[in-house]
């Protein structure tokens, strides 16, 4: 072997060696995390998933092998970053998908608001006064008593179904001044300025239970008494 092979062969190694590090440095992040959204999570998972690319096209093009796990990108689409090195200020952007699946649940939930608040400043909100005949008028009332995020916690009490998320932290110049841009809140997001996104899809769970179908069933090789009823939340 020559000694530009060996040195190609050795960058595979020290690859591997750095997929190893960033691996237990996940790990650790898990087990010691804050919350649902903890940033040391966040910023492990992106050091693992940059590991793991660099190893798995290092391992092709030395071996023209790959690895047997993907993980799923979030910035394929966005081009290179041009913002400021150091952002002074921020711009946070959020969608979140819902699918209406129980509109009785709905239309209930939204009417128990509107009834509890009834003389207070809860019963102005949009549509309060048809609230209990007009999915419209529901989303109005819980949409304006509730914040987002306590809906996305709650969406099955409301009779909502969660579909794709996404969150995208944005670098600006400066604080937009107050109410500068309400009349068009998403009319000028520059791709180029996304210091990072964070994506939540059904079609990551649905990569992971392709890979199921490789395990193999054990129910086969267990009697019925040996079997433990899975938690139906889980």
């Amino acid at each position: 072997m020559s000694d530009a092979a060996q040195a190609t062969a050795a960058e595979v190694r020290a690859a591997a060696e750095a997929v190893k590090t960033a691996l237990d440095r996940h790990l650790a992040a898990v087990e010691g995390r804050t919350g649902e959204d903890d940033p040391d999570v966040y910023e492990a998972f992106n050091e693992l998933a940059a590991a793991a690319e660099a190893y798995d096209e290092l391992l092709y093009d030395t071996y023209d092998e790959v690895t047997p796990f993907e993980i799923p990108g979030t910035e394929d689409g966005l081009p290179p970053y041009a913002g400021p090195a150091e952002p002074s200020a921020l711009s946070v952007l959020i969608r979140r998908d819902y699918a209406v699946v129980e509109p009785q649940r709905l239309l209930a939930q939204a009417q128990r608001v509107a009834d509890l608040d009834a003389d207070s400043a809860a019963g102005e909100l949009p549509g309060a006064g048809d609230v209990g005949g007009s999915a419209h008028a529901a989303l109005g009332v819980l949409f304006g008593e509730f914040e987002p995020d306590e809906i996305a916690s709650r969406h099955k009490e409301f009779g909502l179904e969660e579909g794709d998320s996404t969150l995208w932290v944005t670098a600006v110049d400066e604080p937009a001044d107050a109410g500068e841009w309400l009349e068009a809140p998403f009319e000028a997001v520059d791709p180029q300025r996304v210091v990072c996104r964070f994506d939540v899809s059904a079609v990551f769970d649905e990569d992971l239970d392709d890979g199921l179908d490789l395990i193999p069933d054990i129910e086969d090789e267990l009697e019925p008494d040996e079997l433990e009823p899975l938690d139906s939340d889980r």
